[in-house]
């Protein structure tokens, strides 16, 4: 599709070579610490520079069973790059890159790639076909457990699949690594939702120990009258990578919302001809939840933003969005934690728009009768097991605190596999 193609070209063999012989190989390498998956880093680098991109990958899968997906999606300039000792004076190794070289010689060769381990007779189910459930089924097999993944999709991938904009991951690289999970036995059941189809009760009496990866739900409601005529961001990402023809766009674009999935709507639609893209948020750049390249990337594409701004209703013409009536907000410090924006009397404006997309993140997972919750999200102890025995789960359905993030939902699915399979055989995993 014209202007969403993946961003960054693949390196060839001879740009990975001179890239990796650029790396000095730390020992206790900072880069592999911030990883959250811990792939050691040093390691899959120095097997590039010598040409073993077979034992590159291996090295990648040993840690990281969905590595093609973070090479693409890390925030690497917070992670991994952004620790390298050389980026205090130089500029820092391109690990994301080289790991994607790497996956993508994988995935090309067949070489590499994990192993299922010896069947042990227990059988695990896995909710969610996304990197979380991905992640703890592969986990899973290759410690010779068999896993059934239920998914209410057509596909798995999850978020990967559906919802990351293609400029940063093309389908085909997420249907490519399910298609790998599945590779190592694991049985993948689409069309199978959770809490209608099956129940946990079932999957508990049905199964030696039950993995939920649900992700999150749908974009919240803002509240507002004509509400019902603006675009969900999720299902517009969606229809970017799965529609042929790209979700219909406007001429004058607004997008709610400061976060990376905004950021991927207004790219979206100033990419795919929109005149006009601005973005709506009520607080200011500070405050912002996408990270700060993705702030920076946006403004390159010419999208503006309206800050210290709160939408009040969208204003309809003959049956058609002509803008948004917002009000201007100042921020008040009235304890811990962010400042609270509070509206300025007098202060309601219009914005013209004839498409408006709301994009202020997803609602909670939904509540399970028997399992504990933190301000809505799953609780889960420190080997990610549910206040249901036998129960863990993983994801953004836990992320209670601190950020989600794909290779965090991945680092959840490998540690909740390890717990389960220790659960299970009684040795440490």
């Amino acid at each position: 599709m014209n202007g969403l193609t993946e961003s960054l070209p693949p390196l060839s063999a001879h740009e990975a070579a001179v890239e990796a012989s650029r790396c000095l190989f730390c020992y206790d390498a900072p880069c592999t610490h911030a990883c959250p998956t811990h792939i050691d880093i040093a390691q899959f680098i120095k097997k590039i520079s010598t040409g073993n991109l077979t034992g590159s990958a291996r090295t990648i899968f040993d840690s990281n069973l969905l590595g093609a997906t973070c090479a693409r999606v890390c925030p690497v300039q917070e992670l991994c790059e952004g620790a390298c000792v050389l980026g205090s004076e130089h500029k820092p190794i391109a690990i994301g890159r080289l790991q994607r070289h790497a996956m993508d010689h994988a995935y090309q060769t067949g070489q590499g790639l994990a192993i299922a381990g010896t069947p042990t007779g227990f059988h695990v189910a896995v909710v969610g076909a996304g990197p979380a459930g991905l992640s703890c089924a592969g986990e899973l097999a290759k410690r010779g457990h068999a896993v059934t993944i239920y998914e209410k999709r057509d596909l798995g991938g999850g978020l990967s699949t559906y919802g990351i904009i293609a400029l940063r991951e093309p389908v085909g690289v997420a249907l490519a690594e399910v298609e790998m999970i599945r590779n190592l036995g694991v049985r993948l059941q689409t069309g199978v939702e959770f809490g209608c189809d099956i129940s946990l009760d079932t999957l508990i009496g049905d199964h030696s120990a039950v993995f939920l990866s649900l992700g999150l739900g749908k974009t919240p409601a803002l509240g507002i009258p004509g509400e019902e005529h603006l675009v969900d961001g999720i299902e517009f990402i969606e229809q970017s990578k799965t529609a042929p023809a790209g979700p219909p766009v406007g001429r004058e674009v607004l997008v709610i919302g400061a976060g990376n999935t905004a950021i991927d709507c207004a790219t979206i639609a100033k990419r795919l001809g929109a005149a006009r893209v601005t973005m709506i948020y009520r607080r200011t750049a500070a405050e912002m939840t996408a990270y700060a390249h993705e702030y920076a990337f946006i403004q390159n594409e010419g999208v503006q933003l309206e800050f210290l701004t709160q939408p009040v209703a969208v204003v309809i013409e003959d049956g058609r969005v002509t803008g948004l009536r917002c009000r201007r907000m100042s921020l008040v410090q009235t304890g811990p934690g962010r400042p609270t924006p509070e509206p300025i009397p007098g202060s309601e404006f219009i914005i013209p728009a004839d498409q408006i997309v709301k994009a202020i993140g997803q609602e909670k997972p939904p509540a399970f009768n028997g399992i504990e919750t933190d301000r809505g999200f799953l609780r889960v102890n420190d080997s990610l097991e549910t206040s249901v025995a036998g129960v863990y789960a993983g994801g953004d359905c836990i992320r209670a605190r601190g950020s989600a993030s794909t290779v965090m939902a991945v680092q959840d699915g490998k540690r909740a596999a390890a717990a389960i399979d220790k659960a299970l055989t009684g040795t440490r995993s």
